[in-house]
């Protein structure tokens, strides 16, 4: 099987890459000339094709041959304005996508997110399944444009091109430098992450980064996933402060212990978020506190994975498992101040 991958130059997208070597794909990466490849260039056999889901032409000649696309690539971050959020994540995927189909292509694996279905006024979920419904008004740029796109991808299955979609959450492992583990162990290094759980356990389905890559590679290949969205996610939920204790405890670092209210850390985030509109600012910088970082750190979040664990099989990483190969990995690199050293 011939595999595009876009994002590949990323934390996922990588790992999404080793998938399909793994398997015996021969693997392409649509990457920007600027982006570090200095990890792309060690895996044998992947062929380099130059472009973004900007450049329709550059799309065309990324797809020739392809019979599977992988699409990590994705605006994640907090900062970036509603045009940039829409032009990469929706137009972008839409572009790729129709892009894939003329072409020929088979299958269109669609990196998604569990974020789609976090609203500005939700609470918990727990053990929610795919018929969960998107909400009304969403946290933040990202989940609301990855609501509009995961539609568009999975309108588009025909019998002669699979479509399906895959929601994996806070995905985390060796490669990442600056998603939410490193993030969150760089404030504790420094003692300035504050205790926000409120006296309250609260839980998280993680996805490690392999377990989400070989769920790419086998909904690339399995029967009766057409038109569908999985959850993707470890075998067990994490309760986040504890884990977050645990982190500190191995890496050095200060376990939150600092309460602060949860009406003025609200108020803040509020505040942050109308500032941060301002294209001077978006463009450039993400806000200090945001409703949807609140969110992720406040607010219980846990799947229902029945469904990918019977059409995709079983995660294969167990968390402790998973837990000593980015320790290994991080002692590889030169120990924790590496591992958080790009965290902005």
């Amino acid at each position: 099987m011939k595999a595009l991958v876009t994002g590949a130059s990323g934390f996922l997208g990588s790992h999404i890459v080793d998938a399909c070597v793994r398997v015996g794909d021969d693997v392409r990466v649509l990457v920007r000339e600027g982006s570090d490849l200095s990890y792309l260039r060690t895996v044998p056999g992947v062929e380099f094709a130059y472009g973004d889901l900007r450049d329709a032409a550059s799309l065309r000649q990324a797809m020739d041959g392809i019979d599977v696309v992988h699409h990590s690539a994705a605006r994640v971050t907090d900062r970036g304005t509603r045009a940039q959020f829409w032009d990469e994540n929706v137009a972008g995927t839409k572009r790729l996508l129709s892009t894939a189909r003329a072409a020929g292509a088979r299958r269109f694996v669609f990196i998604s997110s569990p974020s789609a279905l976090m609203g500005i006024r939700g609470g918990d979920q727990l053990d929610i399944d795919e018929s969960e419904p998107f909400p009304a008004r969403h946290l933040n740029l990202y989940s609301e444009t990855k609501a509009a796109a995961e539609p568009l991808v999975l309108a588009a299955d025909r019998t002669d091109f699979t479509t399906v979609a895959l929601r994996p959450r806070a995905v985390w492992g060796p490669r990442d430098h600056s998603g939410f583990m490193p993030r969150l162990i760089a404030k504790m290094m420094t003692g300035s992450l504050p205790d926000l759980s409120g006296g309250r356990r609260v839980y998280a389905s993680l996805c490690y980064c392999e377990n989400a890559a070989d769920a790419c590679v086998r909904a690339a290949r399995a029967d009766g996933v057409g038109g569908r969205a999985y959850f993707i996610a470890d075998q067990q939920p994490v309760e986040i402060w504890s884990m977050l204790a645990l982190l500190a405890e191995r890496f050095g670092g200060k376990p939150p212990t600092k309460q602060v209210s949860h009406g003025l850390l609200r108020a803040l985030a509020f505040t942050a978020d109308m500032v941060w509109k301002l294209p001077p600012l978006a463009k450039h910088s993400s806000p200090p506190l945001s409703r949807y970082t609140l969110a992720l750190l406040t607010r219980s979040a846990t799947y229902d994975t029945s469904a990918a664990r019977r059409d995709l099989t079983p995660p294969l990483v167990d968390h402790d498992a998973g837990m000593a190969q980015l320790e290994a990995w991080i002692d590889s690199i030169g120990g924790v101040n590496e591992f958080v050293r790009k965290v902005k």
